[in-house]
């Protein structure tokens, strides 16, 4: 296939079909490669303030973990909004406008936004992801509990991603600006009403 024919072929696939991701579940992402995708959030230990011995603790479990479980997948992604792009869109304003008192408001907007990302800057989201391949399905929850229990005994404060989690994982991810508490499973969803 030519240049030309697979960038007119990328051109036709859905969003969904270039994010590699066909569905939700209660608890996975089914993605377009027959794969599930099943994510545990782990809460992160504030380490500043742990000792040197605590740190230690704390690696060796994870290699204890990492060494148990081959098929284990690790992601660190920010699990809030990003404001960098809008703090540099007003840094640009500012040296643009001439209007002083417009100038002072766009400051201000700077500062604000300044201090939201402070107040989130430990805002940070360990996951561990598992992907299912040809589990037999009576066999998937036990071994989802048994890779949490792990997770449990070496000290970890872990959860199993559920629904909204993972639609607010995706968002972070995608979008970096997440103004929302709940994720519709369809565009407008929330402006159909549902009759009898």
């Amino acid at each position: 296939m030519s240049r030309k024919e697979k960038k007119k072929a990328k051109q036709k696939l859905s969003t969904r079909q270039l994010i590699n991701t066909k569905a939700i579940t209660d608890y996975s992402l089914l993605t377009y490669g027959h794969d599930e995708l099943v994510y545990f959030i782990i809460k992160p230990s504030n380490i500043s303030v742990l000792s040197e011995a605590s740190i230690a603790a704390r690696i060796y479990a994870l290699m204890t973990v990492l060494k148990g479980m081959a098929e284990i997948e690790m992601l660190c992604l920010n699990s809030r909004e990003n404001f960098e792009d809008n703090k540099r869109f007003l840094r640009n304003r500012i040296e643009q406008e001439d209007n002083p008192t417009v100038r002072k408001l766009l400051e201000a907007d700077l500062t604000f936004l300044d201090r939201i990302q402070v107040q989130m800057a430990t805002a940070r989201e360990f996951l561990i992801v598992i992907r299912l391949r040809d589990e037999k399905p009576n066999e998937v929850f036990p071994y989802l509990n048994r890779i949490e229990k792990t997770l449990r005994e070496q000290g970890f404060s872990v959860k199993k991603a559920e629904k909204e989690d993972i639609k607010r994982i995706l968002a972070v991810y995608f979008e970096q600006n997440v103004t929302t508490e709940k994720f519709e499973d369809f565009d407008g969803e929330r402006w159909v009403i549902f009759g009898d």
